[in-house]
């Protein structure tokens, strides 16, 4: 029965997730508002399926890497909701509810691996697992080339310079704009991608896939894409700091990349 609260804890995460992104970044109060619930009902349910796993096991802590994932994401999204209630803030749900989500959903599968339906299915989960990567690394190129524009748009205004070369970009703001949006949308893609590549590679190597360094990379590249949403949200950085931290952040991803091209765990292909 821990299983099927688990499962319902999982959705509960994926909902919250959801939420939480638009709810924070885009500063819309009804996305805050379903955010914390989804997250508080995800919560009950882990706790309910954790204290029911450990009494039919006979034992008070966690064994093997699954039961270790879950105990962490319990752990991770009772600290945030804590810093919720105290702090009134739901920004740290950025990283905490999708974190606590990839973190659960192979525990949620069972002790045995996940088998997909047919060839057609599994094609599929890796077609959208590499469009939603190759997605985000384009979202955040196009963030970088706007903040680098912004630069030298804001340079030219600064010193009051004829148009000359750039005479074509459009105004400051809206390069801004740009550059948010398109780091929102290339953080869902990132987040997609993972999930789908956690899940098709779990199929093959089961529970050993998180332990592949390349994989934990790929996580922190998303931790990193994620601080970078949080920092140029929570301090409105703009100008040259955000160009530097968006090429930072995007060298970074472009080296992850080609670390997973190397990876015996990245060998997704279709039949």
């Amino acid at each position: 029965m821990f299983l099927l609260w688990l499962r319902v804890a999982v959705l509960f995460y994926g909902l919250a997730a959801i939420t939480v992104i638009p709810g924070v970044l885009g500063s819309r109060p009804l996305w805050r508002r379903l955010a914390m619930p989804l997250a508080l009902g995800g919560w009950l349910f882990h706790f309910v399926s954790s204290v029911e796993m450990l009494i039919a096991a006979h034992r008070w802590m966690p064994v093997g890497p699954r039961e270790i994932a879950a105990t962490l994401a319990l752990l991770i999204v009772t600290v945030f909701l804590f810093i919720a209630w105290r702090y009134r803030t739901i920004s740290f749900g950025l990283f905490a509810l999708p974190l606590a989500f990839l973190l659960t959903i192979v525990p949620a599968i069972g002790p045995g691996r996940y088998t997909f339906s047919s060839p057609l299915v599994r094609n599929g989960w890796i077609i959208f697992h590499v469009t939603a990567l190759l997605a985000a690394y384009a979202a955040l190129l196009f963030s970088m080339l706007s903040s680098i524009l912004y630069l030298a748009q804001e340079r030219r205004l600064k010193n009051r310079q004829s148009p000359g070369f750039v005479s074509w970009l459009p105004p400051l703001n809206t390069m801004e704009e740009i550059s948010q949006t398109t780091l929102v949308i290339g953080f869902v893609c990132m987040t997609a991608g993972l999930f789908a590549g956690s899940l098709i590679a779990q199929e093959q190597v089961g529970a050993a896939y998180f332990a592949d360094p390349k994989v934990l990379l790929s996580f922190v590249m998303w931790a990193l894409y994620v601080a970078l949403l949080f920092i140029r949200r929570s301090t409105g950085l703009r100008g040259r700091r955000a160009a530097w931290l968006s090429s930072v952040v995007f060298v970074a991803i472009i080296c992850v990349w080609a670390a997973n091209l190397l990876s015996s765990v990245h060998r997704f292909s279709l039949p």
